[in-house]
């Protein structure tokens, strides 16, 4: 689904029309020095190489409005999938760098250009900010590859869950320690550990979602099948999950209605 917003603005005979558009992939089913030098005054080329752009600091980034046309250089950390839409080949990516993350939507490349965006691959992009039901994304992107590599470790958030402050970590590779997995009910009623789709409506190879509790509250968590699919270690970890088990887990911090972590590692905690 792509929502797009179109403003029409009307000033002494003078008409400009400003249009971006944001999107989900599922959801009916989602620090401050630069890497490598300050980039905060720095310019670049655009893709098109017929502009320059001002490559923004993630605080710049975070200031910036909804719809406002950004650049930042950021590294692919995970990729969901490449698909075709409307003739025109697209991806999404899951991105960071030192300061931050970035979460790039639908980014068109060609299936050799996905193939090339490895983890850890420097890219330079240049986008617009974008919302969907709480999780900050670009969109309508264009890239460069730059020299290059970083892969971020897992940031432990535990302690920031149910605080106001988890949403500055947004999009970036985390780590859940010390968590329970809790009862979600299937469409007979039931107990199970995890549901194919959200409301347990799917089946193999769908998304999974699964609830876990740390102290006295309840989050939802998913494997993102366009991610982490049906013949990957998480996916099949899950499906093994049983209520009441102890476990860590690692992801990415996507926000949908609050936080929704797409999960890629769970490790089961052994106690005693």
């Amino acid at each position: 689904m792509k929502r797009i917003v179109i403003a029409l603005l009307a000033l002494v005979m003078v008409f400009s029309c400003v249009a971006c558009g944001t999107t989900t992939t599922d959801e009916a089913e989602k620090p401050s020095a630069s890497v490598e030098g300050s980039t905060e005054e720095s310019t670049a080329p655009s893709t098109s190489g017929t502009e320059e752009v001002t490559v923004m600091t993630y605080e710049q980034f975070v200031a910036a409005a909804i719809d406002t046309k950004v650049c930042v250089e950021t590294y692919v950390q995970a990729k969901q999938g490449w698909w075709e839409k409307e003739g025109q080949g697209v991806g999404t990516f899951y991105t960071q760098n030192e300061e931050g993350a970035y979460f790039l939507y639908e980014m068109p490349c060609t299936k050799a250009e996905y193939d090339q965006l490895t983890a850890g691959t420097k890219i330079r992009v240049v986008g617009y900010k974008a919302e969907w039901s709480g999780e900050v994304e670009i969109v309508d992107a264009t890239f460069e590859i730059l020299e290059g590599n970083f892969v971020a470790t897992a940031k432990d958030v535990t302690a920031l869950l149910g605080t106001d402050d988890l949403i500055k970590s947004q999009n970036q590779f985390v780590a859940f320690k010390g968590l329970t997995v809790a009862a979600s009910k299937n469409a007979d009623g039931e107990d199970v550990a995890f549901l194919y789709k959200w409301d347990g409506s799917g089946q193999e190879g769908d998304d999974l979602y699964f609830k876990v509790t740390v102290g006295e509250n309840t989050y939802t968590f998913t494997v993102e099948s366009y991610l982490c699919g049906a013949d990957t270690d998480v996916y099949k970890a899950v499906k093994e999950l049983k209520v009441g088990d102890k476990i860590d887990a690692e992801g990415f911090l996507y926000w949908y209605e609050g936080v929704n972590p797409h999960i890629t590692a769970v490790t089961p905690v052994v106690e005693g």
